[in-house]
């Protein structure tokens, strides 16, 4: 069951591309919890899964693996990727790690 969508936005030179990243309802497997996301690039479906000891774990995870991939991505790389406006972030948390990588509201608040 999906929890959320969060649509972003890939300028195009002529016209912006969806990219619809869907967040699915944490799943305990007996021992661990997961927490699966979707995120439709323009080259295809990525479905990854955050991991937790619990739901609140798994769907935190997740919620920084999304952050990793969008700001590890190509897309990202070359600032034609937008969320409500450009350079203002995507809302999604990332390790320390790579925190340097954050932009505007992302690297204000996040």
């Amino acid at each position: 069951m999906v929890i959320g969508i969060r649509v972003l936005q890939l300028r195009g030179e002529k016209r912006n591309i969806d990219i619809p990243i869907r967040i699915l309802a944490p799943e305990d497997n007996g021992k661990k919890w997961i927490c699966r996301f979707e995120i439709e690039w323009p080259e295809g479906k990525a479905a990854r899964w955050g991991i937790g000891g619990d739901a609140i774990e798994a769907l935190f995870h997740a919620l920084q693996m999304i952050g990793i991939e969008i700001y590890g991505s190509d897309h990202h790389r070359s600032g034609r990727l937008m969320w409500l406006a450009e350079s203002t972030g995507y809302g999604f948390p990332v390790t320390k790690n790579i925190r340097d990588l954050l932009v505007g509201d992302d690297k204000r608040y996040l």
